[in-house]
């Protein structure tokens, strides 16, 4: 702490000390400005972009009114009795200046005074809080999280006004300084849960949160590169949040990141999504239940369908019409594991493909990888359709990441299904149990919300 340089009431020094630390002249969108208070020098300093021009101008109209004999002795008066604004603050040292400013604060020295205050009119470029692309919902609001962590809060609290909702800043990144808010019920969340997860933050020695919330997601907790299952939930619902937090649960929301991170979380949290809260009891748990249904069949289809035609003697006659009917060009599972490369690539094509040519170019992708792949002999069409079917229904379930982790659990358990016949299949379903049953997550517990040690 003895680092830290301390504001002088000589408002030359200050000033110097920060024409020093800051590139005025280098960089445009930072602005100093010199006038005359009561009678002494003051000097501005703001970020240009972050201030809020009309309550400046009201600022500086009252402050140019003052005269000599209206001037307080120190500057914790002065914020009291003349700066007509609600949002002021009284800095002591430059590294809370520093800290304050470049976040958008506007900060003022005046001369004799060994303070610095800080006037919070900033202002931040924001979208509009529309609903969420990849979690809709039929019944429920339309709003949803922007990039701006007071906007965030403040779509929380309004739906929650209760004064056990405690919202708790944060700072982390020595060069970044990213804002964290960790947000709980005091009076319904695992207080041991709540000291471990506010510890790992505070303890969290780095430069940048580069990516924000995954960079704060990784630095939380080191996950095993070996299990793809995701250690978090996140939603950008501010409904979605809420709910969690009168359940008990923990969210970060991370400044810049227009989602909210949930913990602790298990495999049923992991399959839920919006649409859970709004329908009636039977309704929801059906939906709960063919999600679930769904989401096991993304895993097992296919391998259960090559285990089967590598053994046609243990096809029921029943289920025969199942065994393909064509000549086989490329073998089963190089197929398989094709098309799951090739539907990876149309996604992302899609992803970066213009709006305007997205239905055109997906009628032509969605020919050629149909019809015209069948017949040409690369594919047969019991594969495109089953491959169809778990391409379609991994966007049943909202997380994005869990959707990726079953995949790779599919392309395990395909190939050593491929390699060792039923012995594979069994040892993949074993891996896939033990990945969900041994994911330890930030509480403790693994996705079966059973305690681990």
């Amino acid at each position: 702490m003895s680092d830290i340089k301390k504001i002088t009431a000589s408002r030359e020094e200050n000033t110097a000390y920060m024409n020093q630390v800051l590139p005025i002249k280098e960089s445009f969108d930072i602005i100093r400005r010199d006038i005359m208070i009561g009678g002494r020098c003051a000097t501005f300093y703001f970020i240009d972009g972050f201030t809020k021009d009309e309550s400046m101008l009201k600022i500086l109209d009252s402050f140019l009114g003052i005269t000599e004999e209206d001037m307080p002795g120190d500057a914790t008066s002065f914020s009291r009795e003349c700066v007509p604004y609600v949002e002021v603050d009284v800095l002591g040292d430059f590294d809370q200046v520093m800290k304050n400013l470049l976040s958008g604060v506007t900060c003022l020295f005046i001369e004799g005074y060994e303070a610095c205050i800080a006037i919070d009119c900033r202002t931040y470029p924001a979208r509009s809080v529309e609903e969420p692309d990849k979690d809709k919902s039929l019944r429920g609001s339309r709003d949803g999280f922007v990039e701006t962590i007071v906007f965030n809060t403040a779509l929380m609290r309004r739906r929650i006004r209760d004064p056990h909702l405690i919202m708790e800043m944060v700072e982390i990144g020595d060069s970044s300084r990213t804002d964290v808010a960790i947000c709980y019920m005091s009076d319904r969340v695992d207080q041991e849960l709540l000291k471990n997860v506010s510890d790992r933050i505070k303890n969290i020695k780095t430069d940048a949160l580069r990516m924000n919330q995954q960079s704060l997601a990784e630095e939380l907790y080191k996950r095993k590169w070996y299990n793809p299952f995701p250690k978090f939930k996140f939603t950008e619902r501010p409904d979605t949040a809420t709910a969690c937090l009168l359940e008990g649960k923990i969210v970060l929301l991370v400044d810049n990141s227009p989602s909210a991170m949930i913990l602790p979380t298990s495999i049923l949290d992991m399959i839920e999504e919006a649409n859970d809260y709004y329908f009636p009891t039977m309704t929801n748990v059906y939906l709960k239940i063919a999600r679930g249904l769904i989401t096991f069949m993304t895993v097992f289809l296919t391998p259960v369908f090559l285990l089967f035609m590598q053994n046609l003697n243990w096809l029921p006659e029943v289920f025969a019409f199942v065994s393909v009917k064509d000549t086989v060009n490329i073998p089963l599972i190089f197929q398989l594991l094709i098309l799951e490369i090739a539907i990876d690539g149309l996604r992302l094509a899609a992803l970066n493909t213009p709006s305007m040519l997205s239905t055109p170019l997906s009628v032509i992708a969605g020919l050629v990888m149909g019809e015209f792949s069948v017949q040409s002999g690369w594919f047969n069409a019991e594969v495109m359709l089953y491959m169809a079917f778990v391409s379609v229904a991994n966007y049943t379930q909202p997380n994005f990441e869990l959707g990726y982790a079953l995949k790779f659990m599919r392309l395990e358990l395909l190939i050593l299904t491929a390699l060792f016949n039923w012995w594979g299949f069994l040892i993949g379903t074993l891996i896939i149990v033990c990945s969900i049953c041994f994911n330890k997550t930030l509480s403790g517990r693994n996705y079966l919300n059973v305690k681990l040690n």
